[in-house]
């Protein structure tokens, strides 16, 4: 690791030139912080320096503040590990400092370091710089005076959207707007901005201290509007985010009170902000996003990666399209192989139509489209099978279907190539068991629609090589996935920890509780759609699918529920036929379907499960609790059972594929969150009075007994240490 270093280098022109050094993009760490403010001091004490140019090494500025600081924070408890930047570096060195302070910036300025360069008094920036202050995506917001000096440069409606948004811009908006002073090529940036900096000492350029400036803020009444406007969209969009409001508590102070006032709210409800749970779960979803890249015999033992240039995708349906798009899309040529020519034909379309969908909606240029495009080849046979590095089999889910066609590409692909799944349920033993090359199986389980949704699964089993996975490991950072290495079982780990979920939704309904009011609250605690409205729009058909083998493998835990078989019967299918638990028609919202009703009394005479007949009393606490704590301790057995390399892996795996939350810090982190205890003692109470679905695990037990996170590291000796 290169060391952390500011220098400064005094030049003929009476000009020192401050540079941080921290790579790779110069995080403002706690050496760089305090390097900063002993060079500044420096600087400002010799008689031979007229100026200040401040940079940053490697044609990068800074990425900003060092957030392996924060998660110390959140590990010890104790605030005192932040530094004082914002009044005692920014404010009191910077920005009142008695000789002129320039920020040449170039690559990005972003967060700490985009507000470090604002507490100078002028910016030169290079071409197509990226600034902006993304810490609400934190959980945090700015806390070195970036709500205060953004609006006084920027103007207040552009400045709020930067920091609600944690979007950047680039330098030529930022120089329309007034951020940037110039732009100029990277070559003369330090020499512009040398003079720059002498310009200012001799008063023939502005001597700016943005936190004194107003001209940009408008009239009182006009501000609070804007800010008003601004709450009122925040409550819409984030409506579980405190830092969003805040945020914008803090600069109405700045606003009414002066900059200063300012800048002194803002350090304190920073403070506050990063001890809070929303940012506690985003940046544990941050570090856990990075640990995913290492699986240990995998990534450690020396390893390089193979070139996978060609993939053959066998069935185009809306899985195997969706994977072909993802792939043609990270510039990876796919041979699609279907039955017959009109079902290839239908898969090439579907393809089209993803790529077209991006373009419509500005994702894609329309050249990347193109290029994409003519990536793609329809065949009815193997015999373009012969040079592929990787075949993924996207077929419905049946085991001899699977096996044959498992036993037919391993005849016709070259020896090197991998030989993958799709399976989102069946053990990948029986889809190679009759295969002599086990040793290249293995599952690549994306998720719907697999161009879109950011997860790639990638299922190991004992004898998948290391080779094979880290090359599916890498397929999957260059067509943008964050792949999750995962054990083999039924279900892997993210539907397996998710199948009680809407099991657990179907017990509230039979115990005679509003489906609509279930769907509500799961929506308000953050998923995107409660768990009725996912069954509609994912169609009955997979549901039943999926049930059947879950009920296979865990018949002691599977709630069986008659309300789908029953829908299906009444003409029912969802989304796919419009008429499910909701009705849907076209260009409107679904709409709760008061028809559904005599088909939920028909199922709950049957199941029968009310105690005396009678709906039960349920709080909105308990009804999200009784549908997702039954998710927590199948996590719990998925953990024990060594399915994942470590819990962070599982938090990931649930926000990226089932969009669990990510400011709630994933599935296990949110579980901790709550406390074992509590979990452990509402199932065991709910498993007395309802059903066995709810008994806790064996590890939720012992966790909450001896007061162990469920995060924390499971030991090898347990049960099966096999599955990784």
């Amino acid at each position: 690791m290169a060391e952390a270093t500011v220098t400064m280098e005094v030049g003929s022109d009476g000009v020192a030139l401050i540079t941080i050094s921290n790579p790779p993009v110069n995080a403002l760490a706690l050496p760089i912080l305090a390097g900063l403010k002993e060079k500044f001091a420096e600087a400002t004490r010799r008689d031979d320096v007229k100026a200040i140019v401040l940079t940053g090494n490697n044609g990068r500025f800074s990425g900003g503040f060092d957030i392996n600081v924060f998660q110390k924070v959140h590990q010890t408890g104790d605030i005192s590990h932040l530094p004082d930047v914002s009044v005692e570096l920014v404010t009191n060195t910077l920005e009142d400092c008695k000789k002129p302070i320039v920020a040449a910036v170039q690559g990005l300025a972003l967060g700490g370091g985009l507000e470090v360069a604002m507490g100078c008094h002028a910016r030169i920036a290079a071409p197509r710089t990226q600034l902006g202050l993304p810490e609400l995506s934190l959980g945090v917001m700015p806390g070195f005076g970036g709500t205060q000096r953004l609006p006084r440069l920027l103007g207040l409606s552009k400045a709020i959207d930067m920091m609600l948004s944690s979007k950047p811009i680039l330098s030529e908006e930022g120089k329309k707007l007034g951020l940037i002073d110039d732009i100029v090529p990277p070559q003369d940036l330090l020499k512009v901005s040398r003079q720059w900096a002498l310009d200012i000492a001799a008063a023939r350029k502005p001597w700016v201290r943005s936190l004194h400036k107003t001209d940009k803020i408008g009239s009182l009444s006009e501000a609070r509007e804007i800010i008003k406007n601004a709450r009122q969209l925040a409550k819409r969009t984030a409506p579980n985010m405190p830092q969003h409001q805040a945020c914008l508590d803090v600069i109405e102070e700045g606003i009414v009170r002066g900059g200063y006032a300012g800048v002194l709210k803002e350090v304190k409800t920073f403070n506050e902000l990063v001890l809070s749970d929303t940012a506690k779960g985003l940046i544990h979803i941050f570090f856990a996003q990075r640990a995913i890249s290492k699986v240990p015999k995998v990534t450690d033992v020396g390893l390089k990666p193979r070139a996978v240039k060609k993939v053959a995708v066998i069935g185009g349906g809306l899985m195997g399209s969706g994977i072909a798009t993802a792939l043609i899309l990270g510039n990876i040529k796919v041979v699609l192989k279907e039955v017959n020519s009109e079902y290839l034909q239908k898969g090439i379309k579907t393809i089209e139509a993803n790529v077209r969908g991006l373009v419509a909606r500005k994702k894609l240029a329309q050249a990347q489209a193109e290029k994409a495009l003519s990536m793609i080849k329809g065949v009815l046979d193997y015999s373009e099978f012969r040079d592929v590095d990787m075949v993924v089999e996207a077929v419905i889910e049946n085991v001899p279907l699977k096996q044959k066609i498992f036993s037919e590409i391993e005849s016709v692909c070259p020896p090197h190539c991998i030989l993958a799944t799709n399976t989102s349920t069946i053990d990948l033993n029986l889809v190679g068991e009759k295969l002599k090359s086990q040793d290249r199986v293995i599952g690549a389980h994306f998720f719907s629609p697999a161009h879109v949704m950011p997860l790639l699964e990638i299922v190991r089993t004992e004898k998948t090589s290391a080779q094979v996975i880290l090359d599916l490991m890498t397929v999957g950072k260059v067509i943008k996935k964050a792949p999750v290495v995962v054990g083999n079982c039924t279900g892997f780990a993210v539907n397996r920890t998710f199948f009680p979920y809407t099991q657990g939704a179907q017990i509230l309904l039979h115990l005679g509780v509003d489906l609509f009011r279930i769907d509500r609250l799961i929506s308000s605690f953050g998923l995107p759609m409660g768990p009725f409205q996912l069954a509609d729009l994912a169609g009955y058909g997979v549901a039943v699918a999926v049930a059947k083998e879950f009920a296979n493998a865990f018949p002691d835990r599977t709630f069986r529920s008659p309300i789908v078989d029953l829908l299906i019967k009444s003409g029912r299918n969802g989304k796919n036929n419009g008429k499910g638990y909701y009705i849907y028609a076209k260009g409107s919202k679904p709409k709760p379907d008061p028809q559904v009703v005599p088909i939920i009394e028909e199922a709950n005479r049957l199941v029968n499960i009310m105690p005396g007949g009678k709906p039960i009393t349920v709080t909105d606490q308990e009804i999200v609790e009784m549908v997702l704590f039954p998710v927590v301790n199948e996590a719990c057995r998925v953990l024990e059972e060594g399915v994942v390399v470590r819990a962070s892996d599982l938090d990931v795996a649930s926000v990226l594929g089932m969009s669990f939350p990510s400011y709630r810090g994933g599935i296990v982190f949110w579980g901790d969150l709550v406390g074992a205890k509590h979990i452990y003692a509402s199932l065991k109470k709910w498993s007395e009075k309802y059903s066995n679905f709810y008994k806790p695990s064996r590890f939720l037990e012992e966790r909450a007994k001896n007061g162990v996170p469920l995060s924390a590291p499971v030991l090898a000796s347990t049960s099966s240490r096999a599955r990784l």
